[in-house]
């Protein structure tokens, strides 16, 4: 696993992040899609995000990205959510007509950390910490 670091750590913090439009409206086609990614890498970096991973279906997106320590991920996503929604409406007007109201995203979102060792693994682990033999130590 690579980790990243600053000055005085190392860390590797992945998330899983839903973003479901409004009233699940079926209104992310490819061109939306990549103009809402680009949006995301825009902002991201403010915000010490990097995208790994984004794909979308007609009605959500999933994004997979890294942050940093000192990352405020629930101002990133409400910034990136008004953001892109302001933009979206703009530059694809049609989308407009299958809202109902000013809002493009739903107002929840799912974010799920993701990667590093199952959480029972990490609990062996932890657990094993000062024993004296070596016969119980957990890899991970």
């Amino acid at each position: 696993m690579k980790l990243d670091s600053n000055a005085h750590s190392v860390f590797s913090l992945n998330y899983h992040l839903i973003l479901v439009v409004k009233y699940r409206r079926n209104v992310l086609d490819d061109n939306v899609s990549e103009r809402a990614r680009a949006i995301f890498e825009y902002i991201a970096p403010n915000y010490k995000i990097t995208i790994q991973e984004w794909h979308h279906e007609s009605d959500h997106v999933h994004v997979i990205f890294k942050a940093h320590p000192k990352s405020e991920i629930s101002k990133f996503i409400n910034a990136y959510k008004s953001a892109s929604s302001r933009l979206l409406k703009k530059e694809y007007p049609s989308i407009r007509q299958k809202l109902w109201k000013d809002s493009f995203w739903s107002k929840s979102f799912c974010l799920i950390t993701a990667g590093g060792a199952p959480l029972e693994v990490l609990k062996q682990y932890i657990e094993s910490q000062g024993e004296k033999s070596n016969e119980q130590s957990v890899q991970v």
